[in-house]
């Protein structure tokens, strides 16, 4: 059987030039869902957030028939969508992400911002998507393959491969400018950083430190003490413009 299909916006990425800002046919075998219709031309179900089927909303699972036509939306950010059913899940309520090995430097970036970033260098596809749904993280990865397990609900394909742009590319995609709170998680660890006394780290940091700066931080899981010096300043040049960090 064949049905028709059209995408919007960033989901055209996808697809060969040829298919790309207009409506094609496709072949597909009986009663394919729209799930595996919709990766097999390319497109990760994760990318998707909205779909219609014969201008009817729809879900991944839904069965296609001859001649059905299948439309599909990336995540809206502005437009109001309330009238239709969104197929993904809830939102997850707090924005949390796991990286894969190729993403160190985003991961790092997003913990400068603020973001909880599970980086798992050496973990495999299976092991990534498994954290990604037990702890409700959203997949960040290169790997498109990766993005079409069953088990990934929350995920983005990055697509620079430079990371202050892959950095851009997450605030805007998730829309979390807002939620930037830089210098407190550990760009070590992930953990959480907490304010403490100068008393408190007399003999942990350099004595010059010590002496020019009054406020420090501790990282409350490997300990990484932290302050304002030519490092933080480094940090704040090179990623403030994208984040809005002005501190």
């Amino acid at each position: 059987m064949w049905v028709r299909v059209r995408v919007y916006a960033e989901l055209n990425d996808f697809l060969p030039a040829s298919r790309r800002q207009a409506a094609f046919d496709e072949v597909c075998a009986d009663r394919t869902s729209v799930k595996d219709l919709l990766e097999g031309v390319g497109i990760p179900h994760t990318e998707v957030d909205l779909l219609l089927v014969n201008g009817e909303s729809a879900a991944f699972d839904h069965r296609l028939a001859d001649g059905d036509r299948v439309t599909a939306y990336p995540v809206f950010e502005a437009l109001d969508v309330g009238g239709v059913t969104r197929v993904r899940p809830e939102p997850l309520r707090e924005v949390r992400f796991v990286l894969d090995g190729h993403l160190g430097r985003l991961a790092a970036f997003l913990r400068l911002a603020g973001f909880d970033a599970l980086y798992l260098r050496d973990a495999g596809d299976a092991e990534l998507a498994a954290v990604s749904a037990a702890e409700r993280r959203i997949l960040l990865t290169r790997d498109q393959g990766l993005l079409k397990r069953r088990a990934v609900t929350h995920g983005y394909l990055v697509r620079s491969t430079r990371p202050t742009a892959q950095l851009t590319d997450v605030l805007q995609r998730f829309d979390l400018r807002r939620l930037v709170r830089p210098f407190t998680r550990c760009m070590r660890c992930n953990g959480l950083l907490a304010a403490v006394s100068k008393d408190e780290v007399a003999g942990q940091v350099p004595p010059r430190s010590y002496e020019a700066f009054d406020r420090f931080l501790r990282c409350q899981g490997c300990g990484k003490i932290y302050w304002q010096g030519s490092h933080y300043e480094r940090l704040s040049r090179l990623v403030g413009p994208i984040t809005g960090i002005t501190e």
